[in-house]
């Protein structure tokens, strides 16, 4: 939700194309998704190799009219089967077909289940809002260029969270704020000579160096999280 915003309102100032961050951060995030918890394929030998979220679109995608699915398979310079997933993204952008790409592959629960194994985010309450925040991405008018290095399956998908990281104050920070700016302000009230000035100085030194504390603390936890 919060890539598909960035993404709508960087829109209204410049065109989206391959080297906008906002882009690659909703590609990568979108690949995440369809990749999560995807069974591999079995083998005659039975073992499992791994598969490409694009084995599952261009199968349960295959019901959507006039869909890009055959002309993605023919690319001559797309031959991974993720870098073919990475392309069908950018052409159903372009074609603003993405949300109706996504709900048809959702509604073909038969399919999902078959790819996806317990607890994958497709297979989830989260998956019926997704093809609804995509829907949205239809307003934009974006210009991919599909030899570019974003289609090579070679690197993975990385997301940056940084853009959605927000150092939120806390109702204690705030009241402990608000009681130093009363200890601030009565203080200063008491005396005017220069022989008062010197305690409330160092109770504000003292103050903003257990603030600065405080905010160290948050920055260090917001990067764990990260």
């Amino acid at each position: 939700r919060f890539s598909v915003k960035t993404l709508i309102d960087r829109s209204c100032f410049e065109t989206i194309d391959d080297t906008s961050p906002e882009f690659n951060n909703f590609a990568a995030i979108l690949e995440q998704i369809l990749s999560h918890r995807l069974k591999g394929q079995i083998t005659w030998f039975g073992y499992e190799s791994p598969r490409s979220f694009w084995d599952y679109i261009r199968v349960a995608c295959r019901k959507v009219s006039h869909n890009c699915i055959c002309s993605i398979e023919n690319m001559e310079n797309v031959g991974s089967s993720r870098a073919k997933g990475r392309a069908w993204i950018r052409v159903a952008l372009m074609e603003k077909h993405l949300s109706e790409y996504i709900s048809t592959a959702l509604r073909d629960f038969k399919t999902t289940r078959r790819f996806y194994e317990d607890g994958a985010i497709v297979l989830g309450e989260e998956a019926n809002m997704l093809a609804g925040m995509l829907l949205g991405l239809n307003a934009i008018d974006f210009s991919f260029c599909l030899k570019g290095e974003g289609l090579d399956g070679s690197f993975p998908a990385v997301i940056d969270y940084t853009p959605y990281l927000k150092l939120t104050q806390s109702s204690d920070s705030i009241s402990s704020d608000e009681e130093e700016l009363r200890t601030l302000g009565s203080s200063g009230s008491e005396g005017s000579t220069p022989e008062n000035v010197g305690p409330p100085f160092i109770t504000d030194e003292n103050s903003w160096y257990n603030k600065c504390k405080r905010v160290e603390q948050k920055y260090r936890l917001a990067l764990e999280q990260k």
